[in-house]
């Protein structure tokens, strides 16, 4: 489930930047919850049994879930904002941290971490440090791109958070579609409130735009979903941590397609991220 959010995320990462420039961040944002609102909640028609299960959850449960959906789409936003003004390159190596973040709350709420487990971690994060680095002296070093580099760093920090809070007290409880769902739906009602501010902020994009924001919109829905039934089955911070590989594929794409170039230290970065999340996924 780790290796598909990672596939799923490095997809969607490469996406994310397009649609920021294209409609604006909070636009973008806000189409992505919209359309994963729509498809929960069918979901959720469709089988209610999800919903119903989760409504004996403790009121203190749904409130960290609250706060867990806030973190979620404040992460959004800041992803967003990152790829708009930097490159997929370097952003989405960089946001793929939120991993320490989550791995570091997770030790900090005593979660037993074997000593080769612990070594790959340390290789994922060595690599996901690495990769963020850009080294090319060709490339002069803007305002915007110190500027993406915060928000990509802030983005982690919510994301790293929000996955904590999910997986160690709403997920065994509620589930994960009901906390998708709940993810959604808060985004949502933060989103439209913003939006509303915005000049044609609920204008429907042209129609070349609404095929990559509904296949970012779809790739992060089934990332969360993968990552979220992940956590469910085995360590948080494992799963998480495997997830950070999507920071080399979206870097890997935009080489491929925008020819951003990666540096040698990037290189060695995605390298050591992959043979660890390998060697990872298969001792554990």
């Amino acid at each position: 489930m780790g290796l598909l959010a990672a596939l799923l995320w490095g997809g969607t990462d490469f996406l994310v930047g397009l649609n920021a420039r294209a409609v604006g961040v909070k636009r973008a944002v806000y189409f992505g919850q919209a359309l994963g609102f729509a498809i929960m909640s069918l979901l959720l028609i469709a089988f209610p049994v999800f919903i119903l299960r989760s409504m004996a959850a403790p009121p203190e449960i749904w409130l960290i879930g609250v706060a867990a959906a806030l973190l979620t789409v404040s992460g959004a936003l800041a992803l967003s904002k990152a790829f708009a003004l930097g490159k997929a390159s370097i952003v989405a190596p960089l946001v793929t941290s939120y991993g320490v973040v989550t791995t570091l709350l997770s030790w900090a709420g005593g979660e037993q971490i074997s000593q080769l487990q612990l070594l790959c971690i340390a290789l994922c994060v060595i690599g996901v440090i690495l990769s963020s680095l850009h080294s090319d002296p060709k490339v002069p070093h803007t305002t915007q791109a110190s500027s993406s580099i915060f928000y990509a760093l802030l983005a982690a920090v919510f994301y790293g958070t929000s996955f904590w809070l999910q997986g160690h007290y709403v997920l065994p409880v509620i589930g994960p579609v009901t906390m998708l769902w709940l993810a959604y739906l808060v985004g949502l009602i933060v989103l439209v409130a913003i939006v509303l501010r915005v000049d044609d902020g609920l204008k429907i994009p042209p129609l070349k735009n609404c095929l990559t924001l509904t296949g970012a919109s779809l790739m992060n829905l089934g990332g969360f979903s993968s990552f979220a039934w992940g956590a469910v089955a085995g360590s948080v911070s494992v799963v998480t941590v495997i997830s950070t590989l999507s920071g080399g594929i979206a870097a890997i794409l935009g080489y491929m397609f925008f020819k951003e170039r990666l540096g040698k230290v990037q290189v060695l970065g995605v390298v050591l991220v992959l043979v660890g999340a390998f060697v990872l996924h298969l001792k554990t």
